[in-house]
């Protein structure tokens, strides 16, 4: 059964494409008719690309592996970053930093920077500092939250890109293209759709239109994260419980009887209680 239908697109506006002088033709296998001086998109073309890309998506996040978002445009932000969160995916709505993927270690340096900020804020060092020097620490965590803080938890390249303006992230989409990782885009009228491995034709103006698809893209990354716990769940109570041999098993109690003796034979000196006492609050 298909993700979406006819008319929830037609009332979220992702038929309307851009004036017919703007067009790219090679977005002309998507394009219904001309009305107006607008191209109109074939929505029909647009359900299947949607459940074409819904299912390989599905799979990425069923594998446990992770799938960036992209959209520094303003209407997509806000509304990509609420969607995109709930299901603990990465996302860039700031600014794209450039060498993101292609010089990724060197992002990785920055977020760990930005990390280790946060670890001397909570630490006793940070008391010891001017007021000037706070400031300045401030605002350099702020400048890397802004551009990296949705990215935290991504540790390596993720397995795939999903781009809501394939010309205004041109970057993005040329960095994943050249490391060789797959690109879920949607695709106007007038840009083009070659070298996107899934395209979706759909007005990426509309935020009614963004909105629809990126719900529908993490609807399908949540039924593959949903999946992948059942089985692992699943996984572990099929698990092999290891069998035990009597002689073993009096061993492993022996051991165990051995081990309370010294547990409670051992003395504990007052001196070194205080000892570990001032050594935690020096943590």
């Amino acid at each position: 059964m298909p993700r979406t239908n006819f008319q929830e697109l037609l009332d979220a506006g992702v038929h309307f494409g851009h004036l017919k002088r703007k067009w790219n033709p090679n977005m002309a296998p998507y394009i219904f008719m001309e009305k107006n001086g607008i191209h109109i998109i074939d929505l029909q073309k647009t359900v299947v690309k949607i459940d074409e890309a819904a299912a390989a998506i599905k799979q990425i996040a069923k594998s446990g592996r992770k799938i960036l978002f992209v959209a520094t445009k303003k209407q997509a932000k806000e509304l990509v970053a609420d969607a995109v969160g709930n299901v603990n995916m990465p996302y860039v709505v700031e600014r794209w930093p450039g060498g993101m993927l292609t010089n990724f270690p060197t992002i990785r340096k920055a977020v760990k920077k930005m990390l280790s900020i946060d670890k001397m804020m909570k630490d006793n060092s940070w008391d010891n500092l001017s007021k000037r020097e706070k400031l300045q620490i401030t605002r350099q965590r702020a400048k890397l939250e802004k551009v990296l803080g949705s990215i935290v938890d991504l540790t390596r390249l993720p397995a795939a890109l999903f781009v809501v303006d394939v010309m205004k992230e041109k970057i993005a989409v040329r960095e994943a293209q050249k490391l060789g990782i797959p690109v879920f885009a949607m695709v106007d009228t007038n840009s083009n759709p070659d070298g996107i491995d899934f395209v979706i034709p759909a007005n990426d103006d509309a935020s009614q239109s963004i909105r629809l698809i990126v719900r529908l893209m993490c609807d399908a990354i949540a039924e593959g994260l949903s999946e992948r716990k059942v089985e692992r769940e699943k996984d572990g109570d099929d698990a092999p419980v290891k069998k035990v041999r009597k002689g073993d098993t009096r061993k492993s109690a022996a051991k165990f009887e051995e081990d309370e003796e010294v547990d409670v034979a051992e003395e504990v000196d007052e001196d070194d209680v205080e000892d570990v006492e001032e050594d935690d609050s020096e943590e």
